[in-house]
C-alpha cells in the first residue's frame, strides 16, 4: 500500500532557529527530513508513521565543513558526496571517506547526509564505526542552546538515540590528532556499495616497534548499536603484537559483540568475520611496526 501525499504536511523553515523553534513548540510531532534516503523508502512503502515533516535540507547552517586548528567540524547536513570530495577529510580521516564511497550509489551519496545516518541509527550504517574510531563528538542544538557530547554512547539501543524530541544534530566534530596512525576500514557484504553490510569495521592504531601504544576498533552490523570494542582495545594496549596476542584479540572481539541471524547473514558468520577482521588489522599494524 503506497502513501497518499494528501495525508502528509511538509514545511521548510528558512533558518535553523526557525526549524528548532518548530520542534520546540510541538516536541515529537514533527519529523525532520534532510536527504530523505531512508524516510522516502518508508513513505513509498506506505510505512511512514509521521504525518508532519519538516525539511532541513536547504539550511545553510547545517551544510558547512569547517577546518579548525584542532578539529574538523562537519555540518549534519553534509552529504556523502561532500565528504568523499573533501581533501582534508580524505587525507586525515580516510576511513570516513571510504564509508562515504560505500554508502549506496552516486544518487544516494548526493542526497544522504551524515546527520541523517546517525539519527536513523541503523547498526549496519557504514559511516558510524568510522565516527566511533575517530572519537567523534556531536553538537546538538535546540531553542535551549547547544550541547556537545561524545558520539560514543549516543545510541541508546536499536534505532534509539539520546537526541531529545526538540533537538537536531548541528555538527559532527572529528579531532585532528591521528597523524601517524595506521587506519584500516573494511565492509563485508554482497557488494561494496548498494548493499547493506553483513559486518563493517573501522580501526586505527599506533605502534612503537611491535608494542601497541594506542588502538581504536569499531564495528557495525554485529549488535543492536555500532560498537567500540573497548575490552579488546584495553587488552591490546601496551602489548607486543604476536601470534598469541592476535588469537586472544580475535576471541575477545567475538565475546564483545551480539550478532543475530537475519536475511543478510548468520550470527556465526558475523562472529567469525569480526574476529578475522580484527586479526587482519593487527597484522597490518604489526607490519607497520616492522617498517
Amino acid at each position: 500500500m503506497r502513501s497518499d501525499p494528501k495525508d502528509y504536511e511538509l514545511v521548510a523553515p528558512g533558518s535553523l532557529q526557525a526549524a528548532v523553534g518548530l520542534l520546540a513548540r510541538s516536541p515529537g510531532e514533527w519529523l525532520p527530513i534532510a536527504g530523505g534516503t531512508d524516510v522516502m523508502v518508508q513513505y513509498a512503502a506506505g510505512k511512514l508513521p509521521s504525518r508532519k515533516l519538516v525539511s532541513i535540507w536547504n539550511l545553510a547552517e547545517l551544510r558547512s565543513i569547517e577546518v579548525l586548528a584542532n578539529e574538523i567540524r562537519l555540518g549534519a547536513g553534509c552529504t556523502y558526496t561532500n565528504i568523499r570530495e573533501h581533501g582534508v577529510i580524505g587525507r586525515e580521516f580516510p576511513m570516513l571517506s571510504s564509508a562515504a564511497r560505500w554508502t549506496g550509489g552516486i544518487a544516494n551519496q548526493n542526497r544522504g547526509t551524515l546527520g541523517g545516518n546517525i539519527v536513523n541509527a541503523s547498526p549496519a550504517a557504514d559511516s558510524l564505526p568510522a565516527l566511533l574510531a575517530y572519537d567523534a563528538e556531536l553538537i546538538l542544538i535546540s531553542v535551549r542552546g547547544e550541547r556537545r557530547l561524545p558520539y560514543a554512547g549516543f545510541h541508546a539501543g536499536y534505532k534509539k538515540t539520546k537526541l531529545a524530541p526538540d533537538e537536531l544534530i548541528r555538527a559532527v566534530c572529528l579531532p585532528r590528532r591521528f597523524s601517524g596512525y595506521v587506519c584500516h576500514a573494511r565492509k563485508v557484504g554482497s557488494r561494496n556499495a548498494q548493499a547493506i553490510s553483513k559486518v563493517c569495521m573501522a580501526a586505527l592504531g599506533r605502534v612503537a616497534g611491535q608494542t601497541v601504544e594506542d588502538v581504536h576498533i569499531a564495528v557495525g552490523s554485529v549488535a543492536p548499536v555500532p560498537l567500540r570494542l573497548s575490552e579488546t582495545e584495553l587488552m591490546l594496549r601496551g602489548k607486543v603484537i604476536n601470534e598469541s596476542l592476535v588469537s586472544a584479540a580475535k576471541k575477545m572481539a567475538v565475546a564483545e559483540i551480539r550478532p543475530i541471524d537475519d536475511i543478510r547473514s548468520t550470527a556465526k558468520y558475523r562472529a567469525a568475520v569480526t574476529g578475522n577482521l580484527v586479526a587482519e588489522f593487527l597484522n597490518l599494524l604489526s607490519a607497520d611496526g616492522k617498517a
